[in-house]
């Protein structure tokens, strides 16, 4: 059956987990149609087009650096053989108003986004295009090693040529190298090839690249594995999974799913190996408790901080270790408590404006986040800042609260005041009430109030228009022998020395 040039597809969204869903939606090569590359905004999009020549360019409307109506304006400007899919979301149709005038064919809503929809609008552009010449459903029984591959990893049955295989992988076993690239790659770098091609040869291996994975025929395993090994010392910012051993070509689907996407997925959790096979995984699995967010909340309204922080960072490092646990549960465990402390924290008027602003900017840390460590370590910094926030918060409160008290002290001296009755009065514990005022001023309750009613006997001993006697009683004491001995303690002066001395001046 006659086919045409297979549509090039270049994928642009700042999330990686649509451009993922994009990818497998489809069975793209059945449908005439390969995924080129992928970017996360319209900068780099441009950057791919120079290099890969797509025929269609998928792209959401809103992305960081450069959106997707500023990336169709340029495209189109320069590349008008091009022909642009807009993504978008319900409340962004005056943008993609615009990006009609500049050319699209057509724009798909991210919530109905699905395999028909997508296929429909991706034929309506290479209907738009000479070179794809689609005259059916089906491409060509005669398939590439590349696409036989492709088409394997995807699960679906090929009938392949044997001794056409043989020639390209001539060695007993199979193994799959998955390789964690570096934020903004979306191919191996040709480093990768070209010491894998460079240092193990067509004598021990024979190796099919695809974006981000190695098939790697030969008959022992070794030699590569310390290779990729010293690749992940010299070459920072890279990871790699290796998958058991195989033998039959046609296992390819399940090693993929089974053992590789396994180990790639559980490389966030070690981080500091810079290879994972499987044999290097705990056994057995460590087991993770729940969270007690209940006994978290309450200790956090008792105040109680320290202990519920230290509860929440052992909880974490604990899930750390299991490396099963899917990793979009792990971050938005770690997104959730951020949201919650915020919560709890403004709720409990504390000043934590700066705080809820910042909590934006850490959940798109932790979404971001390529391991658990780094996850972890964006819950510490939150935390910290957080214990900053009380700490600040609680000064102000502690000084407010304070003045408070010695106001209140101020305004009633004068009467048969105890520690007691202000206790009563700001329904404070006594006790707790003694070791905080204590604590947050520079003498105790009674030492406060004492100074106060000396100071207050002092101005009218020297007004000299009332007795002592009297005078005892109006600054709040009822034993006039008492007063007498606190008023000395306090000046060094007997009242009536301290009259006679003031007199005298």
């Amino acid at each position: 059956m006659t086919v045409g040039e297979r549509g090039r597809v270049l994928i642009v969204d700042d999330e990686q987990l649509i451009r993922q869903g994009i990818k497998h939606y489809l069975n793209w090569e059945q449908e005439g149609f390969e995924i080129v590359g992928e970017a996360p905004n319209g900068i780099e999009a441009l950057e791919l087009i120079e290099r890969k020549h797509p025929h269609i360019i998928i792209t959401d409307i809103v992305m960081p650096i450069m959106d997707g109506e500023e990336l169709t304006r340029i495209v189109k400007d320069r590349y008008p053989e091009i022909e642009v899919i807009i993504l978008s979301s319900f409340g962004e149709f005056d943008y993609v108003r615009s990006t009609f005038q500049s050319g699209v064919v057509d724009y798909i809503l991210k919530p109905k986004l699905e395999s028909k929809g997508l296929l429909k609008a991706l034929k309506a552009a290479a209907e738009r295009i000479p070179s794809l010449q689609m005259m059916d459903k089906q491409v060509s029984a005669d398939l590439s090693v590349g696409q036989i591959i492709k088409k394997l990893i995807a699960g679906y049955e090929v009938n392949f040529d044997v001794e056409k295989i043989s020639e390209v992988f001539p060695y007993r076993n199979f193994c799959l190298l998955g390789v964690v690239l570096q934020t903004g790659e979306t191919e191996l770098p040709n480093p990768i090839k070209g010491k894998f091609e460079d240092e193990l040869g067509l004598e021990d291996y024979s190796f099919h690249f695809d974006q981000t994975s190695v098939l790697v025929n030969g008959d022992d395993f070794s030699k590569l594995i310390e290779c990729v090994r010293q690749l992940g010392e010299s070459m920072e910012g890279y990871g790699f999974a290796l998958s058991e051993t195989f033998t039959d070509l046609s296992q390819l689907a399940l090693i993929y799913k089974e053992s590789l996407e396994k180990l790639l997925n559980y490389r966030f959790y070690f981080s500091e190996q810079n290879l994972l096979m499987k044999e290097d995984l705990p056994y057995p699995e460590p087991q993770r408790d729940s969270f007690n967010l209940d006994w978290f909340t309450g200790e956090f309204k008792r105040k109680n901080f320290e202990g519920a922080f230290k509860y929440l960072q052992e909880h974490v490092s604990a899930l750390s270790n299991c490396y099963t646990l899917d990793v979009y549960d792990y971050k938005s465990f770690i997104g959730n408590i951020v949201f919650n402390i915020t919560v709890l924290l403004g709720n409990m008027e504390y000043n934590a404006k700066e705080l809820d602003h910042a909590k934006y900017s850490y959940f798109k840390s932790i979404e971001e986040a390529q391991t658990a460590t780094e996850a972890k370590n964006q819950l510490n910094k939150f935390i910290t800042e957080a214990k900053q926030c009380i700490s600040s918060s609680q000064n102000h409160l502690d000084n407010q609260n304070m003045k408070k008290l010695l106001e209140f002290i101020k305004d009633h001296y004068t009467e048969p005041l105890t520690l007691t009755d202000v206790a009563k009065h700001f329904h404070f514990n006594p006790s707790y009430l003694s070791s905080y005022f204590s604590t947050h001023n520079s003498e105790g309750f009674i030492e406060y109030l004492n100074r106060i009613r000396i100071e207050e006997a002092s101005k009218l001993l020297v007004e000299g228009k009332v007795t002592i006697s009297e005078i005892s009683g109006m600054v709040g004491y009822s034993d006039h022998s008492y007063f007498c001995k606190v008023f000395k303690k306090v000046t060094g002066l007997s009242p009536s020395q301290y009259r006679r001395k003031q007199n005298t001046r």
